[in-house]
């Protein structure tokens, strides 16, 4: 099912909203200071062609960093990319097969407004284990 979800939200948005975490990343990636956003819309772009059966998490490792780059992400590419979300989720949420695909849009809207200290990770592994270095037999 989620094959089928993917193929369908991949012809009917995720291609065009791909394209602008792309374009964002891009320019973002034109200054050295604003690498980092370059990186993160990459991701998010990743994510928006492909988003069923992949989830967002917090990463255990994010700071005060995280949070100053998200104020700055927020104003200058989250607003906008997150009211493309919302548009895209309220023109296919009109049929019946879209309110799938419309619920993916407004599942992507944090992560839109909010990316740095996230990580997109596969629902089978929906969290981090709770140490950098989980136990295995062997180890002191």
């Amino acid at each position: 099912m989620r094959l089928i979800l993917n193929i369908i939200w991949l012809i009917f948005g995720g291609l065009w909203l791909a394209l602008g975490y792309f374009v964002a990343g891009v320019i973002c990636c034109i200054l050295i200071i604003t690498i980092p956003f370059g990186i993160a819309s990459f991701r998010i772009g990743v994510y928006a062609l492909w988003p069923f059966g992949k989830t967002v998490v917090d990463k255990p490792t994010s700071g005060v960093g995280s949070l100053i780059g998200n104020v700055i992400w927020l104003i200058l590419c989250g607003i906008w990319l997150a009211i493309g979300h919302l548009i895209s989720a309220i023109a296919m949420a009109i049929t019946i097969i879209g309110i799938p695909l419309a619920l993916a849009n407004l599942k992507m809207i944090p992560i839109s407004l909010m990316p740095l200290g996230k990580d997109i990770v596969d629902v089978s592994t929906p969290s981090y284990p709770s140490t950098p270095y989980p136990y295995q037999p062997g180890n002191p």
